[in-house]
């Protein structure tokens, strides 16, 4: 079967080829919100792929500005807007909308891959081809389907530039012909994700980390902070921002990635080790948006305890759980598992042992005790969330009918909750 996947590696540019990128940027920026403004602008039934492609033609002709971003790439921005919209159709995300300069990332996409000209130089670097912007060397962490090793089902197909806080990376559309995966023939596992405990695991077994940030960066981070809210305040309304006040927006930036890359990478070890372990996994479907929304309330209406709010909304995003069960859902596929979404409401007040939901079982936020007198189960909350999750997702395996055959484990989704 075919897989598609993508490879991401740091880029070396010179100063000039990093000013030509940014120039780039921008420009694909730009041209966002210009087909943005026509797309809205025009009546529904004007609108088409084809009068877009030639309102971009005629804007390249008419802004010199423009021609910096190269042609493919300007095509590739109105395939994006034009994808964009399809899944907001679909109901799988919002409408797009403006992209403002300093909220939106900068992107250059270069959709075909015969003219990257992948080139391996030695152990560490590789060099590629970027339209307008020159031979540019990236980091060779991944070996990558080129030369005599690429062919119609293994290659690379594309790339897109992408400018993060530290610098610029790219990142290579790699597609691949691998054997179909063969049955998983592992254990079954419930996965309850937690804040205290990021996951616990059915099992009784926990997968923990420590702090993104050392001391030492943590520290500088929070002086940071404050040296940042300093020079805002003796800022006037609507003056441009000093050059030392976007240092230090830069700076921040910096150390909030190095704690992102830390707990990507955090991230990808604990699921890979997960989907060779298990072959079915089982989640909450949370709805992760709603669990993060402000407790500001309105001026008649306002909300309670909005800080605290605040700072449990700062941890759960700093977990990120959506990507977590990404990660899962196609690591666990490659390797001829499952993963299961599974209902989540009383996961983590139902016993896991007798099944019964009485009030005050959870005597504390870590401490699960049944109070139902003839049972008595006692056990990590987090531990019994993750044995109620790996029951639903047995019960909601098995009654899809093939489907529970071919994904069947060592250990069968039990007709009755977990012996104690």
């Amino acid at each position: 079967m075919k897989r598609q996947r993508g490879h991401k590696a740091r880029l070396c540019l010179t100063p000039a080829q990093t000013l030509a990128a940014e120039d780039q940027g921008h420009a694909a920026r730009a041209m966002w919100n210009l087909v943005h403004d026509w797309w809205t602008m025009l009546p529904k039934e004007r609108r088409s792929l084809a009068a877009a492609d030639e309102a971009i033609r005629q804007g390249r002709r008419d802004l010199p500005w423009l021609g910096v971003l190269p042609a493919q790439a300007a095509q590739a921005v109105l395939k994006t807007y034009f994808q964009a919209w399809k899944n907001c159709w679909d109901g799988r995300a919002q409408a797009p909308n403006f992209k403002g300069r300093f909220r939106s990332r900068m992107a250059i996409d270069i959709p075909q891959g015969r003219d990257l000209q992948i080139v391996r130089l030695n152990r560490r670097w590789g060099r590629m081809w970027a339209p307008k912007i020159g031979h540019v060397l990236f980091r060779w962490t991944k070996d990558l389907p080129v030369g005599k090793r690429a062919d119609k089902g293994n290659r690379v197909t594309g790339a897109r530039l992408v400018k993060e806080a530290d610098g610029w990376y790219v990142v290579f559309r790699v597609q691949s012909e691998v054997p179909e995966p063969a049955q998983h023939t592992g254990p079954t596992v419930g996965i309850d994700r937690g804040i205290t405990k990021p996951l616990a695991l059915s099992d009784g077994s926990f997968r923990d980390h420590g702090p993104w940030l050392t001391k030492g960066e943590a520290e500088r981070l929070r002086r940071l902070e404050k040296t940042k809210d300093r020079k805002r305040r003796a800022r006037k309304p609507g003056e441009k921002n000093s050059r030392r006040l976007t240092r230090t927006y830069d700076q921040i930036a910096q150390l909030r990635a190095t704690a992102k890359r830390r707990a990507i990478d955090w991230q990808h070890k604990t699921t890979t080790n997960i989907a060779e372990t298990f072959s079915r996994i089982g989640v909450e479907d949370l709805a992760i948006n709603n669990m993060v929304k402000s407790a500001r309330g309105t001026v008649e209406a306002p909300g309670t305890r909005v800080r605290r709010k605040a700072g449990l909304n700062r941890a759960i995003a700093g977990e990120a759980w959506g990507r977590t069960v990404t990660m899962l859902e196609y690591k666990t596929a490659d390797r001829g598992g499952i993963v299961v979404k599974v209902p989540a409401p009383n996961t983590s007040r139902r016993c896991s042992a007798c099944g019964f939901i009485t009030a005050g079982s959870r005597e504390t936020q870590a401490r699960f005790v049944c109070k139902n007198p003839a049972c008595g189960f006692e056990a990590n909350a987090d531990t019994n969330a993750g044995r109620n999750i790996d029951h639903a997702a047995g019960q909601a395996v098995s009654g899809r009918g093939d489907l529970g055959d071919t994904r069947s484990a060592k250990r069968q989704p039990p007709s009755k909750p977990h012996a104690a």
